[in-house]
């Protein structure tokens, strides 16, 4: 298989953590889709990153549709439960730390308008609540527990970290630790494993 991706972008992270906490074998294809002469269009026709080819050579794109695609694999370690209510609850996870990473993206790319006076402070100001919105519901739904759902390791913390990890290289101007040390907490746990430290983005 080959993943196609940026080392900053934190969806392109989640699908590649999964691919070492399964020890599935991969080739790491370094892309950027918004450079000239950019590879990505060949893989995917939206032009936006994760993409992973298959070994038959089928492209998969959509991080949460490469995760689905991922968990069928052995080691059958899974880290999405197979009970319908309860994988409902850990998706309802991935999505909400997908949609901060997202609102994180929109800021990005804003600020990085060639000509500054295009730069949209509504814009950012809209996309900053949803983010403050968002690690305000993580911070609640986790509370005092060790992970986010159940009693083990799982997409869900895996989805939470890569937008923290995102949002400390790439923003830094939110205080999220102080905010919600809870959060803090579990960043700090989760961060200790091997396949996040082989995949921290450089930044910024």
């Amino acid at each position: 298989m080959k993943l196609v991706g940026s080392p900053n972008s934190p969806f392109a992270r989640k699908a590649r953590i999964l691919l070492i906490e399964k020890s599935l074998p991969y080739e790491w294809m370094e892309e950027l889709p918004m450079v000239p002469n950019t590879r990505v269009p060949e893989f995917n026709p939206l032009g936006k990153i994760p993409v992973l080819v298959t070994d038959t050579g089928r492209t998969l794109f959509d991080s949460r549709v490469i995760v689905e695609y991922l968990e069928t694999f052995p080691p059958k370690n899974r880290f999405t439960p197979t009970d319908d209510v309860a994988r409902i609850e850990v998706k309802r996870w991935e999505a909400l730390a997908d949609g901060c990473s997202d609102a994180q993206a929109q800021i990005v790319f804003e600020r990085r308008r060639s000509n500054p006076q295009y730069i949209s402070p509504d814009w950012i100001a809209w996309q900053s609540a949803k983010i403050d919105r968002s690690l305000a519901e993580m911070s609640a739904e986790l509370g005092e527990r060790t992970w986010c759902f159940g009693s083990e390791f799982s997409l869900a913390d895996i989805a939470v970290v890569c937008t923290l990890g995102h949002l400390s290289v790439r923003l830094k101007e939110f205080p999220w630790r102080d905010r919600h040390p809870n959060l803090a907490g579990l960043f700090d746990r989760v961060h200790e494993r091997p396949s996040f430290q082989t995949t921290i983005p450089p930044g910024p």
